[in-house]
């Protein structure tokens, strides 16, 4: 898997490190010296739970990584975890080829690369669990855009945010787009799973529950 992944990516100029770890239950990376904006591809052949200690150690000594993690599959009690623990990117070996290049590239500039039913059930999750943090600001929002943001986080549609702010939906569309460009994703559920990733902080230990039937369907 490292050698054919290191080819995928030569043959798109794209420079790459390989680094193998011996088979472990508390795999270590050691000193990555990854540059700002590098992206770390993960092969989960760990058991899980030592995949997301390997994770969270990379994350750990190199904070402006991003990681994306490969594995055979990605059922929520695998998933979720690594979700929490920051990793930006999830693929299955069988879409490895299809998919590690956008995978990398939408990383690589600060989004996401998450199965969208896979992404659902663990937003559906949190929205059930509790409040949304609203995500840190890397830029001053309006105070429009502030509460379109709030009111986003709480997984309205565009015509329950209008109807709540008394506009129209085509300026909650223009809200909503300012402020994903603002954050740096492409989409509601990234900006969600963002907000989430930077300020809501839960026990490695918990167990996802099943999504509960008023969280609703994820809008956007």
């Amino acid at each position: 898997m490292l050698e054919e992944l290191a080819r995928w990516l030569a043959q798109a100029e794209i420079p790459a490190d390989k680094i193998r770890l011996p088979y472990s239950l508390t795999p270590r990376p050691g000193p990555l010296g990854a540059a700002r904006g590098s992206v770390c591809v993960v092969d989960g052949c760990f058991p899980p739970v030592a995949t997301e200690s390997l994770v969270r150690e990379i994350l750990a000594e190199s904070p402006d990584t991003a990681v994306a993690v490969l594995a055979e599959d990605l059922a929520a009690p695998f998933a979720f975890p690594l979700l929490r623990a920051g990793v930006k990117g999830l693929l299955t070996y069988a879409n490895a080829r299809r998919q590690l290049l956008p995978a990398v590239s939408a990383v690589s500039r600060g989004g996401y690369w998450v199965p969208r039913a896979l992404l659902t059930k663990f937003l559906d999750t949190l929205l059930s669990r509790s409040a949304v943090p609203p995500p840190a600001r890397r830029t001053s929002l309006s105070r429009r855009e502030q509460d379109v943001l709030d009111a986003l986080l709480q997984n309205l549609s565009n015509k329950e945010i209008a109807g709540r702010f008394n506009i129209s939906e085509r300026t909650v569309k223009f809200h909503v787009s300012n402020l994903l460009a603002k954050f740096g994703v492409q989409r509601r559920a990234d900006l969600i799973l963002l907000s989430f990733q930077s300020r809501a902080s839960f026990p490695a230990a918990t167990a996802p529950g099943p999504a509960a039937a008023a969280a609703g369907p994820l809008r956007g």
